[in-house]
């Protein structure tokens, strides 16, 4: 009698306990955001409220939004005009969060602030409508795109109540615009070795059914003289802005200065180095393809792009002056281009480059694998991770990362503008509603593998290899050679060995290149750009005309 009545006191002593703990960490407050009179036309787009726990210099606590970053909770809206108001609340099951829902915030004083991330209409060719930030110059950051609106940062308690926000603030686009410019891939001043160049596309401009660009920043020899033509590499990756290729002229890192010495040395070969700024509605680059959701990109830059560069530079036109190479993204890309365009590019150097086969998607097998955050053991689950240190420390887990992405730009499509959104952009198919199909849901993870088996036949890129060896394997000899470090942050060393693997066991023809990985590496191609640089121009020379030592001013290695 005694034990039961014991139990029954420790019983509501532990009730009582979680009470007050639930009291003290849950709470039942909104945020209303008020749209100022002045403000013209329809706002659409996607709301974001942040908080961290201490106020920035710059007072722009919506600059910490990461996956590791500060909270963050977003809900998507259309039609705000001038007067509006809207109020985000824990009960509005169209506001989603991360790391925590709104009821979940601890109570307490913070740094808060409102982003808004304007949504423009495309009216697709084919008849799609779909919304999405248009780029002018912010390079696919949500949090650097002109036009982007925001309201001034507060120190609040969160808890009970509403808070009020206005959404009273501009990113400004920075600059006059001035006669037939656009804010599309920005502008910038040319400088005595690096040109920046933009054009209309005409082939995306029809996909999209409004004007789109391309644009391309271009760094000459340092004796660059127009009455000789010049070998290029495309150097692949994430937004340039107005950056020269591979770094060159920047400081504050030793890496930069050695290069930019390198480069003005004399020592350098005689290259013209070019990167892309393709800034979309999906993500900082168009990741360099031919895709249902992005368009026609790789023709876009093959057909349109590169001959207008080779128009108006001294290049050489033609396949073994023009090599390809970048790092993660870029590496994915400078491989993709080289298989779907075989006899156009020379060759390719890709470094740490993203997930090279579809069974190794970064760590899951979109396959096989039923669901992409956990491998089931039965009585237990273990969730996947996406990030390590090179000790093997997890950063985060593939759940984090994907339930973070849809905190910022929704859980219905993949317009985030993060890593797993534009994967599902690139390599998925074009849904019923215009939008790029989920390969998984993001709440769950649960793997459609409809869609994987689309991902399979357009973009596992060691599977298109192993289906059409045969017809584009001659035309790929000497040209791949694939970088990476064996302890890859993002597991990314995993599909470079299913890849490299195959490769080894091609014949008629034997494809005759490398795949390398480093031991107690991450993410990296352990290769300064300075011995990049000088593999390429041997690569050229072994492959190109006679004349080739003389073009790039280099020896032959014996």
């Amino acid at each position: 009698m005694k034990k039961w009545m014991a139990f029954l006191l420790v019983a509501c002593l532990c009730t009582t306990c979680f009470s007050i703990i639930l009291a003290e960490t849950q709470n039942n407050f909104s945020v209303k955001v008020s749209i100022p009179e002045n403000v013209e036309g329809e706002l659409n787009g996607r709301i974001l409220f942040v908080f961290d726990k201490e106020m920035p210099e710059d007072g722009l606590v919506y600059n910490n939004i990461d996956v590791t970053g500060c909270p963050v909770f977003g809900k998507t809206v259309y039609g705000l005009k001038a007067g509006d108001s809207i109020t985000l609340s824990a009960d509005d099951p169209e506001v989603y969060g991360w790391p925590m829902q709104m009821n979940e915030i601890p109570k307490g004083e913070y740094a808060a602030q409102i982003l808004f991330v304007k949504y423009t209409q495309f009216n697709l060719q084919d008849g799609s409508v779909i919304w999405g930030m248009a780029d002018h110059g912010g390079g696919g950051n949500i949090t650097k795109n002109p036009f982007n609106l925001y309201s001034k940062a507060e120190t609040l308690t969160l808890g009970e109540g509403e808070i009020s926000f206005i959404l009273d603030q501009e990113i400004p686009l920075g600059y006059e615009l001035l006669e037939g410019q656009v804010t599309q891939q920005g502008n910038y001043q040319d400088k005595e070795l690096v040109k920046f160049v933009k054009i209309k596309s005409e082939l995306l401009s029809a996909f999209w059914g409004t004007d789109m660009y391309i644009g391309a920043n271009v760094l000459l020899p340092k004796n660059y003289d127009e009455n000789k033509k010049y070998p290029v590499l495309y150097h692949q990756g994430h937004w340039p802005a107005g950056n020269a290729p591979l770094n060159y002229g920047r400081t504050g890192r030793p890496a930069y200065e050695e290069f930019t010495a390198f480069w003005d040395s004399g020592d350098a070969p005689e290259i013209i180095v070019i990167t892309f700024r393709d800034a979309n509605m999906f993500y900082d680059t168009s990741y360099s393809v031919n895709s249902a959701n992005l368009g026609p990109w790789g023709d876009a830059i093959v057909t349109e792009l590169i001959p207008y560069l080779e128009n108006n530079f001294s290049i050489i036109s033609e396949p073994w002056a023009r090599a390809l190479a970048g790092g993660s993204t870029g590496g994915w890309e400078s491989l993709a281009m080289q298989i779907f365009y075989p006899d156009f590019f020379g060759g390719t150097w890709p470094l740490c480059a993203d997930s090279l086969d579809f069974n190794y998607h970064q760590i899951v097998n979109i396959y096989e694998d039923e669901n992409a955050y956990y491998i089931d053991q039965d009585w237990y689950k273990v969730e996947r991770p996406s990030c390590r240190s090179i000790d093997g420390n997890i950063q985060w887990t593939i759940k984090d990362e994907c339930l973070w992405e849809a905190a910022v730009g929704g859980v219905e499509h993949p317009i985030s503008l993060g890593q797993w959104a534009i994967w599902e952009a690139v390599y998925g198919p074009k849904g019923e509603d215009g939008y790029p199909k989920r390969l998984w849901d993001p709440l769950t993870g649960v793997i459609d593998h409809e869609v994987a088996a689309y991902w399979k036949d357009n973009f596992d890129l060691n599977a298109i290899l192993q289906k059409k060896w045969t017809e584009i394997g001659p035309s790929l000899v000497g040209k791949i050679h694939l970088r990476g470090g064996d302890m890859d942050n993002y597991y990314l060393n995993l599909s470079q060995y299913k890849m490299g693997d195959w490769l080894e066991t091609t014949k008629e023809p034997y494809y005759d290149g490398y795949s390398v990985t480093f031991p107690r590496k991450g993410h990296t191609g352990n290769i300064t750009n300075q011995e990049l640089l000088n593999e390429i121009a041997q690569h050229m020379i072994k492959y190109g005309p006679a004349e080739a030592e003389e073009i790039l001013g280099v020896t032959a290695m014996k």
